[in-house]
């Protein structure tokens, strides 16, 4: 997940072009949190990031690519994983970092506004799928060493206990309303880390 307090659109050093990508993707950031998708007008999304119109259209072309290249720089700037040396730990680092993203205002607004694209947008989805590959290919390593450690069994599909541990939390945001809170990450973690153990993520386990 990104940082709550490195939103999509980050300036980072690389002259004009990336101060301006910085700014259009910050404002298509803001305008998709305010209304969705179908909000995102690309010469809107250039008054906002005080570039010229001809300039965005060029780049992006459409609301889809600026979608596309949203996610890819959220991507970019995500927090590194956190290693704390045991499962427990790890897991609850990363859920709490899910947590804290999605129970921001705008990052939760924002990723309800590109999950409900990418049900609609076969390219919103593609850019979606990346992003969270390249998250959990991030996150997976932590897993990877607890099986190492003999913390879980053999065979252990890390990639899906990672995804199990931001499943719970995602469906909390999208379905209920409720506050994302602490609790609810490491009872997500917990309850992860349980099923490991258990041998829920071993291919083939009865």
């Amino acid at each position: 997940m990104t940082s709550a307090s490195a939103g999509p659109g980050a300036v980072r050093p690389g002259g004009r072009t990336a101060r301006v990508r910085a700014a259009v993707l910050r404002a298509a950031g803001d305008a998709l949190a305010e209304g969705g998708l179908a909000g995102l007008d690309l010469a809107d999304v250039a008054r906002r990031a005080e570039v010229g119109k001809t300039t965005v259209y060029r780049r992006w072309g459409s609301p889809a690519n600026l979608v596309a290249d949203l996610l890819a720089d959220m991507a970019e700037q995500s927090l590194p994983r956190t290693e704390t040396g045991t499962l427990e730990g790890d897991l609850r680092a990363n859920a709490r970092l899910v947590q804290r993203t999605l129970a921001d205002a705008r990052q939760g607004a924002l990723f309800r506004a590109v999950i409900a694209a990418a049900t609609c947008d076969e390219q919103a989805a593609a850019a979606l799928r990346r992003f969270y590959d390249i998250r959990v290919t991030e996150w997976e390593p932590c897993v990877r060493q607890a099986v190492a450690r003999g913390e879980l069994p053999a065979g252990t599909d890390t990639r899906e206990v990672v995804r199990a541990v931001s499943a719970p939390l995602y469906y909390r945001l999208l379905t209920t309303g409720e506050p994302l809170d602490e609790a609810a990450a490491d009872r997500a973690a917990d309850a992860a880390v349980a099923a490991a153990r258990a041998g829920v993520f071993v291919p083939g386990a009865s």
